[in-house]
């Protein structure tokens, strides 16, 4: 079957994450979270629970910077802080999203040194706005087809306006049923 991959960036967050998990359990659909190193070593549990659900961890990053304004040193030491932390809560990510997909010269070495694949998307929420559930899917339903790599966020990050995940968790319920209806499986990327 032919796959929609939802993907979530910037969490975990203790009261939204547990949310869009159960959502995701109790539609039989799998997704990829980029969490934020510091705050998954700070919930590792939610971490656990992603891994034992068939959910793919990846890396995102430990400090929420833009590649392109760091150096190289940075972007290393960055890079293994995080996959430490992640590889103590159990993880062993293999993809990697950099904040706001933003990459500098540096970031394909630093990647191809860690064995990470780097990973965009093709369908953007913009669900850090704080737009309704039903204003980002009429936005984002005709893009939403085989292979399509949405881009979400489960926790609040760095320039969100949004005071919390409800809408986005609205948004995943109803591109999960649009996957359906279209003969797709909503599936992490791995």
């Amino acid at each position: 079957m032919r796959r929609l991959a939802l993907t979530f960036d910037d969490g975990p967050d203790q009261t939204w994450t547990p949310r869009l998990l159960d959502l995701l359990a109790a539609a039989g659909a799998t997704a990829t979270f980029f969490p934020i190193a510091p705050r998954a070593q700070a919930l590792p549990g939610l971490i656990e629970r992603m891994l034992a659900e068939g959910h793919t961890v990846g890396l995102h990053c430990d400090e929420h910077v833009r590649h392109d304004a760091r150096a190289v040193q940075w972007g290393r030491a960055d890079t293994d802080r995080a996959l430490r932390r992640l590889r103590g809560l159990g993880a062993r990510p293999s993809l990697w999203r950099t904040p706001w997909g933003v990459t500098a010269d540096w970031t394909a070495v630093v990647a191809a040194e860690h064995g990470l694949r780097l990973v965009g998307w093709t369908v953007d929420t913009h669900d850090w706005r704080g737009d309704s559930a039903a204003s980002m899917f009429a936005a984002t339903r005709d893009a939403l087809t085989a292979d399509a790599i949405v881009l979400a966020h489960d926790g609040i990050g760095p320039g969100a306006r949004r005071a919390d995940a409800g809408q986005t968790i609205a948004y995943a319920a109803l591109a999960i049923e649009h996957a359906r209806a279209s003969g797709l499986a909503p599936r992490s990327l791995s």
